[in-house]
């Protein structure tokens, strides 16, 4: 087991550097340009990695954050981005346009009940017997 230990220790290094090369900006990457990272890390595993971990990985961590609230410690429900909007205008849109559909709707099922009693209607009609 022990003699499997630099083979594992090496494919670690590999997949390491190969996804922290992926991820850095292509702007922030010292010494050479991201993809020849890439081949030198590909190409020589060890000395590649290790090179890249020295002189290419970017110093300075990431300043852009997906979320706010990753960057503080505050309520991160309260810096969350709002669907609508802050403002009292688009809460009035939003609420205007649910009316809108809920009409649309009620319309269409009425509609679509009065089909039914017609053609339920219709059918009736022909199953009456005539005269004779």
């Amino acid at each position: 087991m022990l003699r499997f230990l630099p083979v594992i220790v090496e494919v670690a290094l590999l997949v390491f550097c190969l996804i922290d090369c992926i991820q850095s900006d292509s702007d922030r990457v010292r010494n050479l340009s991201k993809g020849w990272w890439l081949v030198l890390i590909v190409v020589l595993p060890i000395a590649g990695g290790i090179a890249w971990l020295a002189v290419g990985r970017p110093q300075t961590p990431r300043t852009h954050v997906p979320w706010r609230s990753t960057q503080t410690a505050g309520f991160p429900e309260d810096e969350r981005p709002r669907r609508y909007g802050d403002d009292a205008s688009a809460e009035e849109r939003r609420r205007a346009e649910e009316r809108r559909s809920d009409d649309l709707h009620e319309q269409m099922l009425r509609d679509w009940e009065a089909q039914l009693r017609a053609r339920d209607q219709g059918a009736s009609d022909t199953d009456r017997p005539g005269p004779v």
